[in-house]
């Protein structure tokens, strides 16, 4: 075990943001994890004695507020500061199916293997569920907790169990779909669980004989665009690439996490009230009779497409993605959405929600 202080994260999250962890380790397996967390846990108590005379409970407040990052990819955070206390990056490998029947296979990934890794494994061997996700930076210990998706497709669309270590009691748990309680762009790890489990590895249940779903987005036109005349796992996925690839900023060249809002719903009654006002807003009816408004659409509505001021920006070809040009700070992007969420609230009455975790939390 190596941990280490004072370490820089700008290699670390997909932003490029130059903040410094306090103490930082990494883990290849729950054995790893849980000697982190032993040490962890004893300089917590050792701080929390040495500054009140006593030990805090590891369920009180202040053990909650203390609890560690636990870092995959870096792909969906913002970093406005320095991160007090601890950030534990996610290194569990290995894939492996561990079960089928006729209609389908289950395959346990571990949380440290990267998301498009496991794409293409699947694309690989014919199982079909998780081609429109392709592409999707980031780990895929993060893809239930954020409950990800794209064109049509969520990762609860083909979920099936994870495995989480409580951080606190060092125990292992495992959850199935309906305990996970996936919602849009969340899960029960983001709310009432926040901060207490790290997960280990997710199993997903793919199909033998694929499905394909090519209605959403431009799959259908680019696919016509690629000359595809059968469909395909592998046309799929390819066609996915050639969208994302042409509408998002490669984070290797230009720091970002991807679309920072997420789509707002209405009820139909606020969706009509828009449309006498904005003839052209875009809306999509979903199953629960709310209407999602394409929040990008509103952000260049109010003329923040293409917007930069130093080296924080929204991207030219998505307003939904705001960008680190090169040395903008996480404060300066973080200052950017919220005047981004202002404009949007003042000319269409809707309060965009960052899809982005911002971390430390900042409280309004």
């Amino acid at each position: 075990m190596n941990i280490r202080k004072n370490i820089s994260l700008r290699t670390l999250n997909t932003f490029g943001i130059d903040a410094v962890a306090e103490y930082y380790a990494e883990f290849n397996s729950v054995e790893d994890l849980i000697e982190v967390l032993e040490v962890l846990l004893t300089t917590r108590k050792s701080v929390a004695t040495s500054s009140s005379g006593s030990v805090f409970s590891s369920n009180s407040a202040s053990g909650s507020a203390a609890a560690p990052l636990i870092l995959g990819g870096g792909s969906n955070i913002l970093l406005v500061s320095d991160v007090p206390g601890w950030v534990i990056k996610n290194n569990i490998e290995g894939i492996n199916v561990v079960k089928e029947d006729d209609e389908f296979v289950y395959v346990k990934s571990g949380a440290g293997v990267t998301w498009h890794e496991l794409v293409l494994f699947a694309i690989e061997n014919g199982w079909g569920g998780i081609e429109n996700l392709s592409l999707i930076p980031g780990k895929v210990g993060a893809g239930p907790m954020q409950n990800i998706g794209a064109y049509g497709v969520e990762i609860k669309d083909v979920f099936h169990e994870l495995n989480a270590l409580h951080i606190y009691e060092k125990k292992q748990v495992k959850f199935n779909l309906n305990e996970c309680e996936f919602g849009y762009r969340e899960s029960v790890f983001k709310r009432k669980y926040k901060g207490q489990f790290v997960i280990l590895d997710v199993t997903l249940k793919l199909r033998k004989q694929p499905v394909f779903n090519i209605s959403y987005g431009a799959i259908e036109q680019e696919l016509n665009n690629m000359g595809v005349k059968q469909l395909s796992l592998k046309a799929i996925s390819q066609a996915v690439i050639n969208i994302r690839s042409s509408k998002l900023p490669d984070p290797a060249k230009t720091g970002n996490a991807g679309s920072f809002f997420k789509n707002p719903t209405v009820e139909p009654a606020e969706f009509e009230r828009l449309r006498t006002l904005f003839p052209e807003i875009p809306g999509y009816p979903q199953a629960d009779d709310r209407v999602k408004l394409a929040a990008g659409w509103m952000i260049e509505q109010c003329g923040w497409k293409g917007f930069r001021s130093g080296d924080a920006g929204c991207h030219a070809r998505q307003a939904l993605v705001l960008v680190n040009y090169g040395q903008a700070s996480g404060l300066e992007i973080y200052s950017l959405s919220k005047k981004i969420q202002q404009s949007v609230y003042e000319k269409f009455g809707v309060m965009l929600e960052p899809e982005v975790n911002i971390v430390p939390a900042i409280t309004v």
